[in-house]
């Protein structure tokens, strides 16, 4: 008889609250246009999940869509940037608020034995989530 897994740590409460402030702290930096009303949502799909790891394929799904969420603030900072968009003080600010962002996001993955790289989705014939690291 194989002894069943543990159920992955559970994050801390101020870890996860940590990484939802600085999200939201660099969406509020970015200030994205507002979307257009008209477009329909897609249909949610059906998802297949096994029992026995549910718990453990959420908490990655949740790091990979924060991780996706970091990397499209990230390049956006940098179009505004490179268009001059900010002051040098807002530049420091929302440098530093990606950087902690980031930094909590490796800490949680390493917690949790995951590695950043591991953060991904196939989506089959579109490929992967996220590009590949450079």
């Amino acid at each position: 008889m194989n002894p069943e897994p543990s159920p992955p740590p559970r994050p801390r409460p101020g870890q996860l609250q940590d990484v939802g402030d600085r999200l939201s702290h660099a969406f509020r930096l970015i200030q994205a246009p507002p979307v257009p009303q008209d477009r329909a949502s897609p249909p949610a799909r059906h998802l297949n999940t096994n029992p026995e790891t549910v718990g453990e394929d959420l908490l990655k799904l949740v790091l990979t869509l924060v991780e996706l969420l970091r990397q499209l603030i990230e390049r956006q900072a940098l179009r505004r940037v490179d268009a001059g968009d900010l002051t040098d003080a807002q530049e420091e600010e929302l440098g530093a608020t990606l950087l902690a962002l980031h930094d909590t996001l490796s800490d949680l993955c390493t917690e949790h034995g995951y590695a950043l790289e591991d953060l991904n989705l196939d989506l089959g014939p579109l490929g992967p989530l996220l590009p590949p690291r450079e």
